[in-house]
């Protein structure tokens, strides 16, 4: 994996992310979705940051990516606890974001 196309994932998982969250607010019982929303913000966040970071020269993001991908592992368990399409796509999207970032430090 190379580091832009590490970069774009990054920013397709927070835009997930941060989808399902405003969505998860409309849903019927908000209350039962805090959680969800909650890890949406972070993982969202998080990966925001990553992504500047590696827009930059800067070469010590290994700890940094190493944790990126342990919050989208716990945000993809998270909503995928839940039916809905929203919760069900940022779950694969911050699947698919961990399996990125695992990959990039693998090489």
């Amino acid at each position: 994996m190379k580091r832009n196309e590490l970069i774009i994932k990054l920013q397709e998982c927070a835009n997930a992310c941060f989808h399902c969250a405003d969505a998860c607010l409309h849903e019927k019982d908000v209350s039962d979705m805090a959680a969800c929303i909650q890890t949406d913000q972070v993982c969202g966040s998080v990966c925001l940051t990553t992504s500047k970071v590696l827009s930059s020269s800067f070469k010590d993001v290994d700890d940094l990516i190493k944790y990126c991908a342990k919050i989208c592992g716990k945000c993809a368990e998270e909503c995928g606890k839940h039916a809905h399409d929203h919760c069900q796509a940022c779950a694969k999207a911050c699947e698919s974001c961990k399996a990125a970032c695992l990959s990039y430090l693998n090489n």
